[in-house]
């Protein structure tokens, strides 16, 4: 018996046994994209990003052994701006410290394609992966792809102008990792329902594409430190709209240009989140609706926290847990929500 034929014979235990198999694996890989997403916020937060400035797949996974590798690292961050005009006091061991946060974060990206590739190699292999779950896989698939360009298009653009990187490259990182995030969620949630393709109710996937743009702001907000401004709430300046925002810019420019504007926006469109999550939540009724509308009144609330605090390290990457939380409770919400 061929390998193809034994997987069409298969007996109905072997079958769940096969959905259990790709149900968890998908949940893993979810687990470890949210997982290096919160290492990836450490890294910004930290400042530690640009520590290593050339991008090596392979050898890259090997960190400095030896005395000489560590200063041939650090070499190589004293050419950057951010060392020349943030950084120039700064000697090896606390060059070793954001190294680390950098490298770890490569590592695990590496990890996670190890994780996602082997296993759905083996489940297309075995024709477990079809239907709504398969399209979803192959959708993860291709932004797991375009996560390292990515990553590396946005390190670049702070190695040779700029002593950071560009807020827009950080929030296209950010959101391609989400978008990985929520598509391996998104199967689960489909192998849940038995691989389930009939249509979902439009409300909750708009909820989710809500949290998703407002993931964004918030990376654009963070790229530009734009929470470490107007520590004050419900105002900013001392008014309900600040007369700082789009200064002499368009909007779209400066919202990708401008602090103030950026913390404005991502304020504005929290109230949006969480007013949409509280109306479905009431015409629904349902048990999830109202799990993700409390979701989103804790992550208001831990935002506004954070923003009074003025964004130390611990709430900071707690506010980007629990947002990226929020949005995978919505993705799940969504495909295990079917159209009335």
């Amino acid at each position: 018996m061929t390998f193809v034929s034994s997987v069409l014979t298969a007996s109905p235990v072997q079958r769940a046994a096969s959905r259990s198999s790709v149900l968890a694996w998908l949940l893993v890989v979810a687990a470890l994209i949210f997982l290096m997403t919160m290492v990836g916020g450490a890294t910004r937060l930290t400042e530690s990003g640009l520590s290593i400035t050339q991008w090596k797949p392979i050898s890259g996974m090997i960190p400095p052994l030896s005395d000489s590798d560590w200063q041939a690292e650090f070499d190589g961050y004293k050419q950057i701006p951010q060392f020349k005009l943030v950084r120039s006091d700064m000697d090896l061991s606390e060059f070793k410290g954001i190294f680390w946060w950098e490298w770890g974060h490569r590592l695990l990206a590496r990890l996670i394609g190890a994780a996602f590739i082997i296993p759905a190699l083996w489940f297309w292999a075995r024709r477990d992966l079809k239907g709504a779950v398969g399209k979803w896989v192959l959708l993860a698939t291709g932004f797991l792809a375009l996560e390292p360009i990515v990553g590396w298009w946005m390190v670049a653009s702070g190695l040779s102008e700029r002593v950071e990187v560009a807020p827009q490259r950080l929030a296209a990182h950010l959101l391609i990792a989400a978008a990985t995030y929520g598509a391996a969620l998104a199967g689960a949630a489909s192998f849940s329902n038995g691989g389930d393709a009939a249509p979902r109710a439009r409300a909750p996937a708009a909820l989710a594409l809500l949290i998703y743009c407002q993931l964004g702001l918030g990376a654009l907000a963070a790229g530009l430190r734009a929470g470490r401004l107007d520590n004050t709430w419900p105002l900013m300046e001392g008014r309900w709209i600040p007369g700082s925002i789009f200064p002499g810019a368009a909007p779209l420019a400066a919202m990708i240009t401008d602090p103030a504007t950026a913390q404005f926006d991502h304020r504005l469109f929290a109230y949006v989140v969480v007013i949409v999550a509280s109306v479905l939540a009431l015409i629904s009724k349902r048990r999830g609706a109202v799990h993700l509308a409390a979701l989103a009144w804790a992550q208001a609330a831990l935002g506004v926290t954070t923003l009074l605090w003025s964004v130390p390290v611990p709430l900071g990457l707690a506010h980007q847990a629990l947002a990226l939380a929020l949005f995978g409770a919505a993705v799940w919400h969504w495909r295990m929500s079917p159209a009335p």
